[in-house]
């Protein structure tokens, strides 16, 4: 039980982490940004770089 509940964080960790890339992504291929498109970038940023190292931290708990 416990094993599935950390397939399923890790499952919806690495879906937010997608969905955050997919958005950085599509601001990036833009020629320019507007302050608030490049404030939302940095936020963005921020924000799957926060997913990434939870999603390390719940593989290595789901590992020991």
């Amino acid at each position: 039980m416990m094993l599935a509940m950390a397939d399923d964080r890790l499952t919806q960790l690495e879906a937010r982490h997608r969905q955050l890339h997919a958005e950085v992504h599509e601001l990036e291929r833009r020629a320019f940004l507007t302050p608030a498109e490049q404030r939302l970038m940095s936020d963005l940023k921020k924000q799957k770089l926060m997913a990434k190292d939870e999603l390390y931290a719940a593989r290595r708990a789901a590992q020991q």
